[in-house]
Protein backbone atom coordinates (compact mmCIF):
# COMPACT_ATOMS: atom_id res chain seq x y z
CA UNK A 1 0.00 0.00 0.00
CA UNK A 2 1.62 3.30 -1.10
CA UNK A 3 2.11 6.48 0.93
CA UNK A 4 -0.87 8.35 -0.55
CA UNK A 5 -3.36 5.67 0.48
CA UNK A 6 -2.26 6.01 4.12
CA UNK A 7 -3.15 9.72 4.29
CA UNK A 8 -6.58 10.50 5.70
CA UNK A 9 -8.72 13.15 4.02
CA UNK A 10 -10.91 15.17 6.38
CA UNK A 11 -13.64 17.08 4.48
CA UNK A 12 -14.58 20.62 5.53
CA UNK A 13 -11.63 21.11 7.90
CA UNK A 14 -10.66 23.70 9.07
CA UNK A 15 -13.52 25.27 7.12
CA UNK A 16 -16.21 24.25 4.64
CA UNK A 17 -14.87 23.34 1.22
CA UNK A 18 -11.38 22.37 2.40
CA UNK A 19 -10.21 18.77 1.97
CA UNK A 20 -7.62 18.50 4.78
CA UNK A 21 -4.82 15.98 4.11
CA UNK A 22 -4.01 14.49 7.51
CA UNK A 23 -0.61 12.77 7.67
CA UNK A 24 -1.13 11.53 11.24
CA UNK A 25 -2.62 8.32 9.84
CA UNK A 26 0.50 7.91 7.67
CA UNK A 27 3.04 8.41 10.44
CA UNK A 28 1.18 6.32 13.05
CA UNK A 29 1.49 3.38 10.65
CA UNK A 30 5.02 1.98 11.15
CA UNK A 31 5.20 0.82 7.53
CA UNK A 32 3.91 4.18 6.27
CA UNK A 33 6.37 6.14 8.39
CA UNK A 34 9.21 3.89 7.25
CA UNK A 35 8.17 4.38 3.60
CA UNK A 36 8.37 8.16 4.02
CA UNK A 37 11.78 8.15 5.70
CA UNK A 38 13.22 5.41 3.47
CA UNK A 39 12.08 7.15 0.27
CA UNK A 40 13.49 10.51 1.37
CA UNK A 41 16.70 8.87 2.59
CA UNK A 42 17.17 7.15 -0.78
CA UNK A 43 16.70 10.46 -2.58
CA UNK A 44 19.24 12.34 -0.48
CA UNK A 45 21.83 9.66 0.37
CA UNK A 46 22.97 9.66 -3.26
CA UNK A 47 24.39 13.16 -2.89
CA UNK A 48 22.53 14.44 -5.97
CA UNK A 49 21.31 17.31 -3.77
CA UNK A 50 24.20 18.68 -1.73
CA UNK A 51 23.37 20.07 1.72
CA UNK A 52 24.95 20.43 5.13
CA UNK A 53 21.98 20.34 7.48
CA UNK A 54 18.23 19.78 7.66
CA UNK A 55 15.81 22.49 8.74
CA UNK A 56 12.29 21.44 9.73
CA UNK A 57 9.23 23.67 9.94
CA UNK A 58 7.06 23.45 13.06
CA UNK A 59 5.54 21.09 13.82
CA UNK A 60 5.17 18.13 11.49
CA UNK A 61 8.40 19.07 9.72
CA UNK A 62 10.13 18.17 13.00
CA UNK A 63 8.91 14.58 12.82
CA UNK A 64 10.07 14.01 9.26
CA UNK A 65 13.17 16.20 9.46
CA UNK A 66 14.41 14.68 12.71
CA UNK A 67 14.12 11.12 11.44
CA UNK A 68 15.70 12.05 8.11
CA UNK A 69 18.58 13.87 9.83
CA UNK A 70 19.24 10.68 11.81
CA UNK A 71 19.26 8.39 8.75
CA UNK A 72 21.49 10.77 6.77
CA UNK A 73 23.87 11.62 9.63
CA UNK A 74 23.04 15.33 9.43
CA UNK A 75 22.17 17.91 12.06
CA UNK A 76 18.62 19.17 12.54
CA UNK A 77 17.49 22.77 13.09
CA UNK A 78 13.93 23.79 13.98
CA UNK A 79 12.01 26.78 12.66
CA UNK A 80 9.41 27.57 15.29
CA UNK A 81 6.45 29.79 15.93
CA UNK A 82 7.15 33.07 17.73
CA UNK A 83 8.29 32.80 21.34
CA UNK A 84 9.15 29.07 21.35
CA UNK A 85 12.95 29.23 20.99
CA UNK A 86 15.00 30.02 24.12
CA UNK A 87 18.04 31.89 22.76
CA UNK A 88 18.42 34.95 20.49
CA UNK A 89 16.34 34.62 17.33
CA UNK A 90 15.57 36.33 14.08
CA UNK A 91 11.95 36.60 13.02
CA UNK A 92 10.02 36.70 9.79
CA UNK A 93 6.42 37.87 9.56
CA UNK A 94 4.37 36.57 6.66
CA UNK A 95 0.84 36.72 5.31
CA UNK A 96 -1.73 34.04 5.97
CA UNK A 97 -5.11 33.72 4.31
CA UNK A 98 -6.59 35.80 7.16
CA UNK A 99 -3.92 37.84 8.94
CA UNK A 100 -0.23 37.27 9.59
CA UNK A 101 2.04 34.89 11.47
CA UNK A 102 5.63 35.01 12.71
CA UNK A 103 8.26 32.27 12.64
CA UNK A 104 11.73 32.29 14.18
CA UNK A 105 15.11 30.60 14.03
CA UNK A 106 18.07 30.91 16.40
CA UNK A 107 20.54 33.57 15.24
CA UNK A 108 23.40 31.07 15.55
CA UNK A 109 21.59 28.15 13.87
CA UNK A 110 23.26 28.44 10.47
CA UNK A 111 26.58 29.66 9.15
CA UNK A 112 27.05 31.84 6.09
CA UNK A 113 27.30 29.64 2.99
CA UNK A 114 25.70 26.60 4.62
CA UNK A 115 23.36 24.60 2.38
CA UNK A 116 20.02 23.51 3.80
CA UNK A 117 17.40 20.88 3.05
CA UNK A 118 14.10 22.44 4.18
CA UNK A 119 11.51 19.86 5.25
CA UNK A 120 7.78 20.01 6.01
CA UNK A 121 4.81 17.69 5.72
CA UNK A 122 2.63 19.47 3.18
CA UNK A 123 2.95 22.12 0.47
CA UNK A 124 -0.21 24.15 -0.14
CA UNK A 125 0.16 27.91 -0.75
CA UNK A 126 3.91 27.91 -0.10
CA UNK A 127 3.71 30.82 2.34
CA UNK A 128 5.34 29.11 5.30
CA UNK A 129 8.04 27.58 3.09
CA UNK A 130 8.84 31.00 1.58
CA UNK A 131 8.96 32.58 5.04
CA UNK A 132 11.27 29.78 6.24
CA UNK A 133 13.53 30.24 3.21
CA UNK A 134 13.68 33.99 4.00
CA UNK A 135 14.90 33.19 7.54
CA UNK A 136 17.52 30.77 6.23
CA UNK A 137 18.75 33.35 3.72
CA UNK A 138 18.84 36.15 6.36
CA UNK A 139 21.46 34.03 8.14
CA UNK A 140 23.52 33.78 4.92
CA UNK A 141 22.66 30.15 4.17
CA UNK A 142 20.97 28.80 1.04
CA UNK A 143 18.13 26.37 0.43
CA UNK A 144 19.42 23.43 -1.60
CA UNK A 145 15.94 21.90 -1.87
CA UNK A 146 12.54 21.89 -0.20
CA UNK A 147 11.09 18.45 0.55
CA UNK A 148 7.49 17.61 1.43
CA UNK A 149 5.46 14.46 1.90
CA UNK A 150 2.41 15.92 0.13
CA UNK A 151 2.07 18.56 -2.59
CA UNK A 152 -1.30 20.14 -3.38
CA UNK A 153 -0.39 21.53 -6.83
CA UNK A 154 -3.83 23.02 -7.52
CA UNK A 155 -3.31 25.49 -4.64
CA UNK A 156 -0.22 26.92 -6.34
CA UNK A 157 2.55 26.64 -3.76
CA UNK A 158 4.80 24.43 -5.89
CA UNK A 159 4.61 26.87 -8.79
CA UNK A 160 5.20 29.85 -6.49
CA UNK A 161 8.32 28.24 -4.99
CA UNK A 162 9.63 27.07 -8.38
CA UNK A 163 9.06 30.52 -9.87
CA UNK A 164 11.26 31.95 -7.07
CA UNK A 165 14.02 29.53 -8.08
CA UNK A 166 13.63 26.89 -5.37
CA UNK A 167 13.99 23.19 -6.10
CA UNK A 168 10.90 21.41 -4.74
CA UNK A 169 10.34 17.69 -4.15
CA UNK A 170 7.28 15.85 -2.83
CA UNK A 171 6.69 12.15 -2.30
CA UNK A 172 3.04 12.33 -3.42
CA UNK A 173 0.39 14.81 -4.51
CA UNK A 174 -3.35 15.29 -4.38
CA UNK A 175 -4.70 17.06 -7.45
CA UNK A 176 -8.19 18.42 -7.82
CA UNK A 177 -9.75 16.35 -5.07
Amino acid sequence: MPIKSRIRTVPDYPKKGIMFRDITTLIKDPVGFRLVIDNLTQRYITGSVEFDTIVGIESRGFIIGGALAYTLGKGFIPIRKKGKLPADTIKHEYELEYGTDVIEIHKDALKKGEKVLLVDDLLATGGTALASAALIEKLGATVAEMAFIVDLPDIGGHKKLSDKGYSVFALTEFEGD
